[in-house]
Order: C-alpha cells, then sequence, then structure tokens
C-alpha cells in the first residue's frame, strides 16, 4: 500500500546542504559520463557542454556564468530562498564538472549504458535538488515554475527545453551520437517526471 503523504517537517539547514552536495555530486557524475561517451544532454548543462566542445572553455565555468541572468527570474517568481539555494546548487555543480574528472578516471564507456545512466544520475541531482527547494537554474527554474503554475509536470517540460539544446548539438555529435544524446535526456527527465509530482513531497 502505498500511502502519499500530506505534509511534513521542515528540512533543517544542515540536511539541505547535505543534499545540495549530494545532488551537485549525482549530477556532476552524470555530466563526467555523458562527456566521457561525446554525449550531450539539455538544459543549461547542456548548453555549456555543447559551448565545452566548440570553444575548448571548461564547462564549469561556462555553466556558472549562463546561469546568471535566471537568478533575477527565479527571485522573483520563486522567492529569496529558493533563489539562493539555487544558486549554491549550481555553484557546486560548476566546481564539481570540473573536478570530478581528476579524481576519478573513467578508461571507456559504452555510449548506452553513459546515456541510460549518465541521464538518470543527473536526473538523480536534479530530483534532490527540487525535494530541497532548488534547481539547478535556468530551464529548471522554468519548468518548475509552469509546473506549480500550469500544473505540467516539470520533467515533460524539462525534456521540450532540453530537446532543442540537442537539435542545436545535432551538427557537432553527428546523428548517431545525437540519438544517444536524446536517449539520455528523456533518461534524466524520466525521473524527474515519474518521482516529482505536487503534493506526493512536503518537507521544504
Amino acid at each position: 500500500m502505498s500511502v502519499s503523504p500530506t505534509g511534513g517537517a521542515p528540512h533543517s539547514a544542515l540536511e539541505d546542504i547535505q543534499a545540495l552536495l549530494t545532488g551537485a555530486l549525482f549530477f556532476g557524475f552524470g555530466i563526467v559520463l555523458l562527456k566521457q561517451a561525446h554525449l550531450l544532454t539539455g538544459g543549461t548543462a547542456g548548453a555549456a557542454v555543447l559551448i565545452r566542445y566548440m570553444s575548448g572553455w571548461p564547462t564549469g565555468s561556462v555553466l556558472f556564468a549562463i546561469n546568471l541572468p535566471f537568478y533575477l527570474f527565479a527571485l522573483q517568481v520563486m522567492g529569496l530562498k529558493f533563489t539562493l539555494r539555487t544558486a549554491l546548487a549550481v555553484t557546486l555543480v560548476s566546481v564539481l564538472v570540473d573536478w570530478i574528472p581528476a579524481w576519478i578516471e573513467i578508461g571507456a564507456v559504452q555510449p548506452i549504458f553513459a546515456a541510460i545512466l549518465g541521464g538518470s544520475s543527473a536526473g538523480i541531482g536534479i530530483l534532490i535538488f527540487i525535494r530541497h527547494k532548488a534547481s539547478l537554474g535556468g530551464f529548471n527554474v522554468l519548468s518548475l515554475y509552469i509546473q506549480q503554475s500550469f500544473g505540467w509536470r516539470a520533467g515533460m517540460v524539462q525534456l521540450a527545453f532540453d530537446l532543442v539544446i540537442l537539435v542545436f548539438g545535432l551538427e557537432v555529435t553527428g546523428p548517431t551520437l545525437a540519438a544517444l544524446s536524446v536517449l539520455g535526456a528523456i533518461a534524466l527527465n524520466a525521473v524527474i517526471a515519474v518521482n516529482h509530482r505536487d503534493g506526493r513531497y512536503h518537507a521544504g
């Protein structure tokens, strides 16, 4: 028998910090795995990886810069606490996506496996952010706002945004890797769509 919670005690500051770090580790590892297979992902992280492929600039620095304009939108529509947590989450991910490759060496990875595991790991990271009233900025903020305002599933809205990024990356990756990148985006957003619904989780 499943029980849908109708309430819950707010998370403590320590719990929020631990969750944001854990979410950043899951998301960062997912992005590193996708990059190792030369795959893309969606959202601002996908845009940062795409710019990295094209320019050689560090993924973390680009991700941090891309998200700066979205903080004003988040502050206006989601509030100060959400914006501060999101800024912390983005900062952690921006650092970790450049540091994780120095901590773990991935010699070779099968692209289909990388798409599924990398996408799912990134999705788990975002889910942890959401459940602690944060996001990864960018399109993730817009997706959460649309779900709260119109009831559309955040995972499905995010997937639509992600597919736009992947279309732009088609010329860089080629059709085969682009198709596998779509698989990774589906895996990522399936985690959010299945596990994040209004009314299922109220601790914040």
